[in-house]
């Protein structure tokens, strides 16, 4: 639909502000997306996922450099998982939330049977977007999933 057709609300500080908060994506992009959306905070999301997943293709070719290797031990010492996991920055890598994320992802492996590991890397995008969105609050760069 061209800008023309498109109905135009005022786009507030409040909109920007709210929109940023959902989707953790920079201020210009939020007004730009809610801009293009003609004010229409579900169209704006649309926009942004797509937006999204363009910049996540480009960085699906970059490589992981740095990262934490933790292991969850069961209380009965029978039974344990190790976990590396990857990232672009020894400053992420270093974070205690990231240590504290690898030993959680580690502690659901073990905790899954068998014939659920096999849908594991599906489920941990799932469940762990909103935990990992929720991290990177104060922190707008977002983290990236790769399996």
């Amino acid at each position: 639909m061209p800008k023309s057709e498109v109905k135009s609300v005022p786009i507030s500080t409040e909109m920007i502000k709210n929109l940023r908060d959902q989707t953790g994506v920079s201020v210009m992009q939020c007004k730009k997306a809610l801009d293009e959306a003609g004010g229409n905070m579900e169209k704006a999301l649309v926009i942004l996922r797509k937006l999204s997943s363009g910049i996540a293709a480009k960085k699906s070719d970059r490589s992981f450099g740095a990262g934490a290797i933790q292991a969850y031990i069961h209380a009965n010492g029978t039974v344990g998982t190790m976990v590396e996991l990857n990232c672009e920055s020894d400053f992420v890598a270093n974070n205690d939330d990231f240590k504290v994320l690898a030993r959680d992802i580690a502690m659901h492996i073990r905790t899954q049977s068998s014939s659920e590991r096999r849908i594991l890397p599906t489920l941990i995008r799932r469940s762990l977007w909103k935990y990992l969105r929720l991290k990177s609050k104060g922190n707008r760069r977002p983290f990236v999933l790769k399996f």
